[in-house]
C-alpha cells in the first residue's frame, strides 16, 4: 500500500508538540552529522581537483552549523533539549562516493524538513513552518549543486 501526500498530512494532523521535537532532535544530530561528514570529506579528498573539492566541502560546513544552531535554539524555545549527539558518520576517501554520500543526505534532508513543516503547520506554528521552508530552499540548492557535480562524472569501473 502506497503512502499519499494527503495520508501523510492527515497523520501529522495528529502530531503532538512531543513528536515535534523529536523530529527536530533528530534534524538536529543530522546536522551534527553533516558538519562532520563534510570537515572531514574536505581533508580526506585527493585527486587532481583536491583544492576545489575541499573547498566545496568546507563551504557547506558553515551552512550546515547554522542549520544546526538554528534547531537547537528552536528545540530550547519549544521547551525542548536539544541533543549533544551527531547521527553516526559514514565515510569514504572515493571523491565521487563522498558527493553521491552527500546527494543522499541531502534528499533525507528535505524529506525529513517537509515533514517538519507538515508537523510546524499543525502544531499552528507558523513561524517555524517558514523558517523550516527557508531551510528547505538551502538543501535543495546544496542537492541540486550536487547533481550538478556529478552530472557527466563517467561512468565508474566494475
Amino acid at each position: 500500500m502506497t503512502v499519499t501526500k494527503e495520508d501523510a498530512k492527515a497523520a501529522e494532523a495528529d502530531v503532538t508538540m512531543e513528536e515535534l521535537l523529536e523530529g527536530l532532535n533528530y534534524d538536529l544530530a543530522a546536522e551534527f552529522q553533516a558538519v562532520i561528514t563534510y570537515q572531514l570529506f574536505a581533508t580526506l579528498c585527493t585527486g587532481p581537483f583536491r583544492n576545489e573539492i575541499r573547498e566545496f566541502f568546507k563551504k557547506e560546513v558553515p551552512d550546515e552549523l547554522g542549520h544546526a544552531e538554528f534547531l537547537a535554539d528552536k528545540i530550547v524555545a519549544l521547551g525542548g533539549e536539544p541533543t549533544p549527539e551527531p547521527l553516526p558518520v559514514k565515510l569514504t576517501r572515493d571523491n565521487r562516493e563522498m558527493f553521491e554520500m552527500a546527494l543522499q543526505s541531502e534528499k533525507e534532508t528535505i524529506e525529513r524538513y517537509e515533514q517538519r513543516v507538515r508537523q510546524a503547520d499543525a502544531l499552528g506554528l507558523t513561524g517555524l513552518k517558514v523558517q523550516l521552508e527557508d531551510l528547505i530552499v538551502d538543501e535543495t540548492n546544496h542537492k541540486e549543486e550536487m547533481e550538478k557535480i556529478l552530472r557527466n562524472w563517467g561512468v565508474r569501473d566494475g
